[in-house]
């Protein structure tokens, strides 16, 4: 059989896992599974796009990797703007079909932990969540242990020449990302004299100033729709996510700010 629209896309399967377990079922349960979908979805993307560009940084790529960069700054505004479609659903709608979710949260999205590690915020204790020896489980571990967007855009800077300091370049690519002052001199260096490098600096900004609009605008989200209920799955809600705000996946990027 020739290649359709449909077959190509998959569409009768695709279209056959929206479903509700609601009585009814509710309404407004269709756009809640649809948005969550999709933003799984987007989520392979992303990461799709991120562990591309990382090779593209090894390998010096640079007018590739801000075209990569832009690409995944897009799909982010996506993300943001869909918080504006969910926000159509009122408190006593999503409260219609809520208790059905039982102990299902976002917080088990393993996709979503996945970026988290790719872009530096790496915490064991979000691995706890899923069983060992499960596929989850296994994707996880496999990013836990890779480096980081952090650790190869330091190689980029050190294969365009640039002398990073040892201590950055070697860093235990387990642990968090977190500020390294040594760091400061090269940064500035790079900024005020390397015009490709300073862009993809500024791009890396644009990403986590976006990934912060994102998480500020899915705390209001839950405060708007939930208040201060605890969510699904035992997690703390707004309360919980409110600390995940203005914690900077590249810190250095936005520390020297005040040296330039």
């Amino acid at each position: 059989m020739p290649v359709t629209y449909s077959s190509y896309l998959k569409i009768e399967e695709l279209l056959a896992l929206q479903q509700p377990v609601s009585d009814g079922p509710e309404h407004d349960e269709m756009l809640f599974i649809v948005i969550h979908q999709v933003y799984e979805l987007w989520f392979k993307e992303m990461i799709h796009e991120l562990d591309f560009l990382v090779g593209e940084l090894q390998s010096v790529e640079v007018a590739r990797a801000q075209h990569t960069l832009k690409r995944v700054l897009t799909i982010l505004k996506v993300l943001v703007h869909q918080i504006d479609i969910l926000e159509t659903m009122t408190p006593l709608e999503f409260l219609s079909f809520r208790e059905r979710l039982e102990s299902g949260s976002g917080f088990q999205s393993v996709q979503f932990r996945e970026l988290e590690f790719l872009l530096g915020n790496k915490r064991p204790e979000a691995m706890k969540r899923y069983e060992p020896g499960t596929d989850a489980r296994a994707r996880l571990e496999r990013r836990f242990q890779a480096p980081t967007l952090w650790d190869a855009f330091l190689r980029y800077l050190s294969g365009r020449g640039h002398a990073v300091p040892a201590v950055a370049l070697e860093r235990d690519v387990t642990l968090l990302v977190v500020a390294e002052p040594t760091l400061h001199p090269l940064l500035v260096q790079v900024y005020r004299t390397d015009q490709d490098a300073r862009a993809i600096c500024e791009r890396l900004v644009d990403l986590d100033e976006g990934l912060m609009e994102w998480r500020y605008r899915h705390v209001k989200m839950v405060e708007r729709t939930i208040g201060t209920r605890r969510g699904t799955g035992g997690s703390a809600g707004a309360g919980y996510l409110k600390t995940t705000l203005d914690q900077p996946l590249f810190p250095d990027l936005w520390q020297i700010r005040t040296e330039l």
